[in-house]
């Protein structure tokens, strides 16, 4: 079974201990290859417009974009669940 995950984030979330030192980043743009930790491939979506949904291959090679609104259509709801 396959899945679609939209993730909209372009940056980890930094953790930090109780003096305030960053001890994990855990990515929140689904491409890292170090999941849950951020490994900053996020810098590959830095350029991703609004209102487009962008496709990447298991590599995290962008291999495409669409369009939101035809998305929605495509996937049959107005709130697609993101990430």
């Amino acid at each position: 079974m396959a899945r679609i995950i939209i993730y909209t984030r372009k940056a980890p979330v930094l953790v930090k201990d109780s003096r305030g030192v960053t001890v994990a980043a855990i990515c929140m743009c689904g491409l890292s290859k170090k999941y849950p930790y951020c490994d900053g491939s996020h810098i590959k979506t830095q350029d991703e417009e609004e209102g487009k949904i962008y496709i990447y291959d298991a590599q995290g090679t962008r291999i495409g974009e669409i369009p939101e609104e035809k998305a929605k259509k495509l996937l049959g709801t107005e709130n697609p669940r993101t990430v």
